[in-house]
């Protein structure tokens, strides 16, 4: 079984934490009121039948839900060692998470070397908003990820669908890394 730290980033009130705990099934509500996430939250979990490699495997997932508030800027490179992924999480209906998310991305994907396809992007309709799931006017960089329209009230099932999805293509990663690890070492 292949084991997996996920960083969940992005603005506040972008609806992370609401994700994370929909995703590890650590609340059975979707709703609730608002409360901001002081540095870190880590939740564990496992996905079974997780695809990856042509075959079903299970994934132990770390997902690290990462307050949205820049004041904890300074703990992002200890967030950052050794993920295996990052999910970028905005609310579409506000403007400014359309530029803030660029931020993000450039802070915790392209910095520090990581691959687009081991990248998501979620854009998080809140209960309520009439999801629009419009094309966005996302930058060019933003354009080329994987990207994803969240509404839990509507069709929860098809993000979880989705996140096993990605979960995947994290877990070939992880593969193709250890398989070249394992022959530098016979080398």
């Amino acid at each position: 079984m292949f084991k997996a730290k996920i960083l969940l980033v992005g603005p506040s009130e972008s609806g992370k934490s609401v994700l994370a705990n929909f995703l590890s099934d650590a609340t059975e509500s979707i709703g609730g009121e608002y409360s901001p996430t002081q540095g870190v939250r880590i939740l564990e979990f496992e996905f079974q039948s997780v695809t990856g490699l042509g075959k079903n495997a299970g994934c132990e997932v770390e997902l690290w839900d990462c307050a949205g508030d820049s004041k904890f800027e300074s703990c992002w490179p200890a967030l950052m060692k050794d993920s295996n992924g990052v999910v970028l999480v905005f609310n579409p209906d506000m403007p400014s998470h359309l530029k803030e998310i660029e931020t993000w991305y450039s802070s915790f994907v392209s910095t520090q070397g990581g691959q687009d396809s081991q990248c998501l992007l979620i854009a998080h309709h809140k209960p309520g908003s009439g999801a629009d799931n419009r094309r966005l006017g996302l930058s060019p960089q933003l354009s080329k990820l994987n990207m994803i329209h969240s509404n839990l009230e509507e069709d929860p099932e098809e993000v979880r669908q989705e996140f096993r999805h990605y979960l995947g293509s994290v877990v070939k990663s992880l593969s193709e890394s250890r398989e070249r690890e394992e022959m530098s070492i016979i080398n």
